[in-house]
């Protein structure tokens, strides 16, 4: 199953969301289908979840990837496939592009899972649009299909965009604390200003996934990555280490796994703002520095965050969510890109 969602609405109700938002919650509500097994962190700050939250849900582990039989499907080859393109990282994640896996057998597999958990983009279950604004009065009454809800998050209003996305970490942390927590087992973060144009489905599902950033994910060397280069900053990565770039516009995973993230990026930014400095790129500077060094166990490519700005590459065979284009002097505070 699957849906689009238009530019129309999206350009005539939501301008006020670029300014304000930056960000939009996906939530999948009822049973998890993911187990939390990813890596400990020696640099996140780890929480026990409450009572009742996350208790065993059955024998679903990563790895029962349980089929039913009868289904018709294209026969895997091991001799064909993408050849202009890496497919598994050197930690032995998948690295996710189109011809990389096969829809029809990722969605039998998936949807036998209690719930059927996705994004809004192939929702088959109940989700959550959790938005963040300082004006909820501009939030546009959406009308939505069975088992989606929209709960608007009124947050305070920033003077500088810079405060608006290493905001979102603060919010998301309180607010995952105060509601999410009691409402989902699974957690996508996105930026309002996207446009879904293809399939989004069960294959970018893991407990950390993570998006390869569109500018940087060829041929740039480690050392030219755009990260926090200043040894002052808690974000600070030195130059002979990295893997990729991510982009912070959209990522995911099971719910305590994005909470021990945004915490660790909310308190380091504010161990930053003790010592009167700022990440360079704010929110996306710490979450590089997290998932340094907690991998992500699943990487999605650059398909699952284009932007209108730039021309398609030859090795993006689909482009499944584009960044539209704005006037940056109208829709931030303080302007600028």
């Amino acid at each position: 199953m699957s849906c689009c969602i238009s530019r129309k609405p999206i350009l005539k109700g939501l301008t006020w969301f670029f300014i304000f938002l930056g960000f939009l919650y996906v939530i999948y509500q009822g049973r998890s289908i993911l187990s939390l097994n990813g890596s400990d962190s020696n640099i996140a700050t780890k929480s026990k979840p409450p009572n009742g939250f996350c208790p065993d849900k059955g024998s679903w582990r990563i790895g029962d990837l349980k089929m039913q039989t009868g289904l018709k499907y294209a026969q895997p080859s091991t001799q064909k496939g993408r050849t202009d393109v890496n497919s598994v990282t050197n930690w032995n994640a998948p690295l996710v592009w189109e011809g990389t896996f096969d829809p029809v057998v990722i969605d039998a597999i998936y949807k036998k899972m209690d719930p059927r958990v996705a994004v809004a983009l192939f929702a088959v279950g109940k989700v959550t649009y959790y938005i963040f604004t300082d004006n909820k009065g501009h939030v546009p009454t959406i009308k939505l299909g069975k088992g989606r809800n929209i709960s608007v998050v009124t947050v305070p209003s920033a003077k500088r965009w810079q405060e608006v996305v290493l905001g979102r970490m603060k919010w998301a942390t309180i607010t995952i604390d105060k509601q999410i927590r009691n409402e989902a087992d699974y957690l996508y973060m996105m930026d309002i200003d996207s446009v879904f144009h293809n399939y989004f489905g069960a294959e970018s599902l893991s407990p950390m996934s993570a998006v390869l950033h569109r500018i940087f994910y060829k041929n740039t060397k480690r050392e030219h990555f755009p990260y926090e280069r200043r040894p002052k900053s808690t974000a600070f990565i030195p130059a002979d280490e990295g893997d990729y770039y991510y982009t912070a516009a959209v990522w995911g995973g099971y719910l305590e796994d994005m909470y021990r993230l945004v915490k660790y990026c909310y308190t380091q930014s504010e161990e930053d703002a003790k010592n009167d400095i700022e990440a360079v790129w704010q929110e996306e500077s710490h979450l590089n520095k997290y998932l340094l060094y907690n991998k992500p166990t699943k990487v999605l490519s650059p398909e699952y965050l284009w932007s209108d700005y730039n021309q398609i590459q030859a090795d993006i065979k689909v482009v499944r969510i584009s960044q539209l284009i704005k006037n940056y002097k109208e829709v931030r505070p303080n302007g600028g890109h």
